[in-house]
Parts: structure tokens; C-alpha cells; sequence
């Protein structure tokens, strides 16, 4: 009979951890399902690509997000990075004036991609040494960042948007509008992009060495720095690499809407950190899967533009997409948080059947229960980078008095 409960509650469990563990498949595929019977045009392979071509820009700020959070930091200047950037493309598309010389420079497009990327790459690497060298916050230094980027835009525009960017065929700085508008074999351009940077992103997180440094940063910083790996490096690394996805997302916006505007991608970030968490990443760190992201990203857009697509009012599309935010922090609580109810249930187990027992038996039992809960709560990161429990025994009577305990 006890053999049979038991039996039941794993596969119950089993069940649970399975609908926790897919839970951004589920709701992107309930998702499809509810739009698509309410709106014959949403299924449709034209529409697919365009709500694809929306999510692209979400993607792509979730999975620099991603790793800013897999370290257990957070990056919120990422929206106005994807404004700046784009603001800065489309001043060097408009010509830039030089005063002095009496002429005005017309940068080619690839030059004017190049140069707003790599200012991307440089606000996420203000942000990386604030936090990795001057231990600021990463709450309070990207959220001064937010603001200090945010105003830089409104300054070289006077808060006004620059308008078509597309360039002239006579100065050769034509082109832009390939990033927003043009499709290979059918797929927007933006798309690929954001299929690149994940598979990119994906094969850096699961099969090199600076994959596993990034989640034994955030699994255990101590205990990573303690086993040899550049934490500041990687903190500082992943900061640039979220400015340079914002970067280019930002240019896919700006071409998309040949126009750029100072305060585009306001709010983005709580978006792309939305994103993030749907997809079931842990906001102390260490866990989190691109896969995960981008389905996360892809429920937030495809609810969206579902939401418009039946005629839905904007204040209601807030609520429905604060909505899901909530439900999805509260399943990655119960997700993340039942290691450690498990390890206290194992040490109560462990007491009660130190109760009944023999005095031998029941410290055994109990200290079963207690390195089991140990365990848990120090659950090691990838690449085999752990941390060192407290729940060794105690030493025996024959134990070295005068050694020295190697642990630090």
C-alpha cells in the first residue's frame, strides 16, 4: 500500500514538473488556439511572418536579457539603448554636418550599422564595469543608464523624430529598409537575424567554456570565483553583449518604420525581462535556456498582436500582458522554490523518525535528511562547478584536533 502512494505522488509530481517545465509551449500553443478561433486571419502564413517580424524586436532584447540574468543581475537601459541606437543610425543616414569644413558626410549604410552597434556594445560595457568593478547595483546602474541614454537621444533630436532615413541613391547611403522590409526565401530579414543571435547565443550557453563560467556565476558567485572563474570578465561580457542585441534591434525597428524616434522602445525592457521569465528563467540566476526565452518573447508578441487583432482596447491589451507576467513569476516560484521546501520536509522527516528510532538510527535518519535538504538548496552549476555543503559529520574521537579544516 505504501509502495503504491508512493508510486502515485512521484508520478504526480513527475506530471507537475512536466506543466511547469513547458508551461511558455503551453500558453503560446492555448495562445494559437483561442486567436485562431477567434479570428480566421490569425493562422494565416502572411500574418504568421509579420507577428514573427514584431517578435523579432522582443527577441532579440530577451536574449541579451537573458544572459544579464542567467548572473543573477538585471539590465534595465536596454529599451533606451534600442532607441539611442536607433537614433544614431538614422543621424548618420541624414547626413552628418560639419560646420567647420562647410560639407556634410553621408556614411554608407554599413558604416552607419556599424557604428550604432558598436555604441550599443559600449553603454553595455559602462554597465558591465559599474557592476563587475565598482559593485554597483545592476538595478540602480542600468536604471542611471535608462535615463542618461534615454536623454542623449532627446538632446540630438530635440525630441523630435527623424524621419525618413532611407537615404539617397546619390550619396549611397541607401539600404536600410533591407533590415525592416526584406524577406530570404519568404522570411523577413529580422527574423534570420534573431534566429542567428540565438543559435549563436545557444551554442556559446551549451557547448563552451564561457557557457559554463556564465551559469556558475549566477548558480554560486563565491564559489565559481573560488574555482578559478572570471567572474567580472563574464559579468562584464554579458552587459556588452545585451547593448549589442539592443543595438540591433533597434536599427530592425528603425528600418522597419523608416524613422527614428527618440523615445522608441519605451518600456521595452520590462518586455524583454518579461520575456525572459515566461520562458522560465530564474531572476537569482543560473537557470534559464535560450529555447525558453524565445517562447517566452513569442507569447508576449503573439498575444499582442492577437489583442489587436480582435479589437481589443490598448488598456486592456496592458492588462492582459501584466497578467501573464504575474502568473508566470508565481509558477517560477513554485518551480524554483520547491527544492527548498524539499529540503525542510527532509529534515523534518528526518526528526520525526529520529523520535521513533534507536538513538543510532535516528541521527543517521536525520542526517540523511539533512545532507539530502543540503543538497537541494545547493544545487551546483553547470560544467560541474558546485558549491561545498555544511552537512559533513561531525569528526570522531580520533580525529586530528590540531588539523586544519581545508574548506575556506
Amino acid at each position: 500500500m505504501t509502495t503504491t502512494v508512493t508510486g502515485d505522488v512521484a508520478k504526480k509530481r513527475d506530471i507537475s514538473k512536466l506543466l511547469l517545465e513547458g508551461r511558455a509551449f503551453l500558453a503560446l500553443a492555448l495562445i494559437i488556439v483561442v486567436f485562431s478561433a477567434l479570428s480566421p486571419n490569425f493562422l494565416t502564413v502572411n500574418n504568421l511572418l509579420i507577428m514573427a517580424s514584431h517578435v523579432a524586436i522582443f527577441a532579440l532584447l530577451s536574449l541579451g536579457q537573458l544572459l544579464v540574468v542567467l548572473t543573477g543581475g538585471i539590465d534595465l537601459s536596454v529599451g533606451s539603448t534600442l532607441g539611442f541606437t536607433a537614433v544614431i543610425g538614422g543621424f548618420l543616414l541624414r547626413g552628418v554636418p560639419l560646420s567647420i569644413f562647410g560639407v556634410t558626410l553621408y556614411p554608407n549604410v554599413v558604416a552607419s550599422v556599424v557604428i550604432a552597434v558598436a555604441l550599443g556594445g559600449l553603454i553595455g560595457l559602462i554597465n558591465g564595469v559599474l557592476v563587475a568593478r565598482f559593485k554597483v547595483a545592476p538595478f540602480v546602474a542600468t536604471l542611471g543608464m535608462l535615463y542618461v541614454v534615454r536623454g542623449f537621444a532627446l538632446l540630438m533630436t530635440n525630441g523630435r523624430t527623424i524621419n525618413d532615413i532611407s537615404g539617397d541613391e546619390a550619396m549611397g547611403n541607401t539600404g536600410i529598409e533591407w533590415l525592416g522590409f526584406n524577406r530570404v526565401l519568404g522570411i523577413p530579414a529580422g527574423v534570420l537575424i534573431m534566429a542567428v543571435i540565438a543559435l549563436a547565443i545557444a551554442v556559446v550557453l551549451g557547448r563552451t567554456t564561457f557557457g559554463r563560467w556564465l551559469y556558475a556565476t549566477g548558480g554560486n558567485e563565491r564559489a565559481a570565483r573560488l574555482s578559478g572563474v572570471p567572474v567580472k570578465k563574464v559579468t562584464i561580457w554579458v552587459y556588452v553583449v545585451a547593448g549589442l542585441c539592443s543595438a540591433v534591434a533597434g536599427l530592425i525597428l528603425a528600418s522597419t518604420l523608416t524613422s527614428a524616434s527618440p523615445t522608441a522602445g519605451n518600456t521595452y525592457e520590462l518586455t524583454a525581462i518579461a520575456g525572459v521569465v515566461i520562458g522560465g528563467a530564474a531572476l537569482s540566476g543560473g537557470r534559464g535556456t535560450v529555447r525558453g526565452t524565445l517562447l517566452g518573447a513569442f507569447v508576449i508578441g503573439f498575444l499582442s498582436d492577437g489583442l489587436v487583432l480582435v479589437g481589443v482596447s490598448a488598456y486592456w491589451q496592458t492588462v492582459f500582458v501584466g497578467a501573464v507576467i504575474v502568473v508566470a513569476v508565481l509558477l517560477n516560484s513554485l518551480q524554483y522554490g520547491r527544492p527548498r521546501r524539499a529540503a525542510k520536509a527532509g529534515v523534518r522527516a528526518g526528526a520525526a523518525d529520529d523520535g521513533g528510532a534507536s538513538a543510532a538510527g535516528g541521527v543517521s535518519t536525520a542526517a540523511t535528511g539533512a545532507a539530502a535538504g543540503s543538497e537541494d538548496e545547493h544545487d551546483p552549476a553547470p560544467g560541474g562547478l558546485g558549491t561545498r555543503t555544511d552537512s559533513e559529520p561531525a569528526p570522531g574521537p580520533d580525529a586530528d584536533p590540531t588539523a586544519h579544516d581545508p574548506r575556506p
